[in-house]
């Protein structure tokens, strides 16, 4: 966790690398973390009664979908901003807190000074002048869905954080993005499954959006992330009904993924190459 320690942050701001893994005492302070700005993350944000929040706009994408927290928060009255992924690194607080350049805002935190073009920490600072309204939100709504039973189950979760250990050995479709949280490799996926696949997020600076997939491969992991402009971040259902592939991990693509497939497709490739290994070991 990152505290007022490891950077020059003031106490009325706190930094996180996801909503789903918020700092200390959150309530009535300026929250920047390096989520999407989706609708879940703005429902998030406001579940744990923050004064303002900011997050990446993971590329903006389908429907805006990577900025569309922001105004949930606005009808709670909550400012809202999101920093450009080609700014800053998706997935880590610490780089939108220092290098993040404000790409979008909502009518609550342009109210109190905030604008497009300015930085994270700035924008950041404006808000901890806004009114505080506590209990703002209902906790988040996010969810898994069952998308395909059989010997090897695939799960559509909407946050790679709602991973369970008993889904090992499953294909799981997020809706999350493809980067590491603080580029911390454990964060990658909690369960060995057999697949996950994630949304790019526009892939942004660094290629933050895709840090997932190699770590993935290096533990055999099946991966890979579909194009933000084709599936609404934040919604797994999006990705399994019409996100095309960006790119693949080097295990993903042994089992015959590659770009420009259909999620679909792709899990039907693993699941192809899945069976084809099981009955060559059992041969």
């Amino acid at each position: 966790m990152i505290t007022e320690r490891d950077l020059p942050i003031p106490v009325a701001i706190r930094v996180a690398d996801s909503v789903t893994a918020p700092p200390a005492d959150p309530a009535g302070r300026v929250l920047v973390t390096g989520s999407h700005g989706g609708r879940f993350s703005g429902q998030a944000a406001a579940a744990l009664g923050v004064r303002g929040a900011i997050f990446s706009d993971a590329g903006g994408g389908l429907d805006d979908a990577g900025i569309a927290g922001l105004a949930v928060l606005d009808g709670l009255g909550i400012p809202g901003a999101a920093v450009s992924h080609r700014s800053a690194r998706i997935g880590d607080g610490a780089d939108l807190w220092t290098r993040g350049v404000i790409s979008a805002v909502n009518a609550a935190a342009a109210a109190v000074g905030c604008i497009m073009g300015q930085g994270c920490a700035a924008a950041a600072v404006c808000m901890t002048a806004a009114a505080w309204r506590p209990s703002a939100g209902a906790a988040a709504e996010e969810a898994r869905h069952l998308l395909r039973g059989g010997p090897v189950p695939v799960w559509g979760l909407d946050s790679n954080s709602l991973v369970r250990p008993e889904d090992a050995g499953a294909i799981v479709v997020t809706g999350s993005h493809g980067g590491l949280l603080g580029g911390c490799a454990a964060s990658a996926v909690k369960a060995p499954v057999l697949a996950a696949l994630y949304n790019d997020a526009g892939i942004g600076i660094d290629r933050a959006g895709l840090s997932r997939l190699p770590v993935l491969a290096a533990r055999g992991i099946a991966a890979a992330a579909v194009a933000a402009a084709t599936a609404r971040i934040g919604d797994a259902r999006s990705t399994w009904d019409s996100g095309i592939l960006s790119a693949v991990n080097a295990v993903a693509s042994r089992a015959g993924a590659a770009p420009g497939m259909t999620a679909r497709a792709c899990v039907d490739a693993i699941l192809a190459w899945n069976a084809a290994a099981g009955s060559a070991t059992r041969a």
